[in-house]
């Protein structure tokens, strides 16, 4: 699926570009990781992998906001970031956003034991959205 068919779909929304709604997400995107830092401190491991990947969500959702569009499906988020943002963030980032979701998923709905979130997956989660969240402010600007 490309970024045309989440727009066919209606997974994606063109919308006029607002710079001051996406500094208004990186700034979401930056309380959402404080709290994932303190989740994680407090040992509450699932807790700050979902806060975490909620954070990288509100910085995703900058660049769409940049360029003039509007998500309807966490999946079309990670469309739109490959696809636009694919050549210019590390690919670990985008891997980590899409996999993140994912987990998130299981986390939330699951009943697995694929839901449970160990210590050093909440660690690695909250340090690579930090990273992400630098790196879409220096897209943004």
């Amino acid at each position: 699926m490309n970024i045309q068919d989440c727009i066919e779909r209606g997974l994606l929304k063109s919308d006029s570009p607002d710079l001051e709604k996406s500094r208004r997400s990186i700034e979401t995107a930056m309380h959402k990781i404080e709290i994932a830092e303190k989740e994680l401190k407090a040992e509450i491991y699932e807790n700050a992998l979902t806060t975490a990947y909620s954070a990288m969500f509100h910085a995703a959702r900058a660049l769409l906001y940049k360029d003039g569009f509007k998500e309807r499906s966490h999946f079309a988020l990670c469309v739109f970031v490959n696809e636009k943002y694919g050549s210019v963030l590390e690919k670990r980032f985008l891997y980590a956003i899409n996999s993140l979701r994912e987990k998130r998923h299981e986390v939330m709905y699951g009943i697995e034991s694929d839901s449970l979130v160990h210590a050093g997956e909440a660690t690695t989660a909250v340090a690579t959205a930090k990273e992400f969240i630098q790196a879409v402010k220096k897209l943004v600007g």
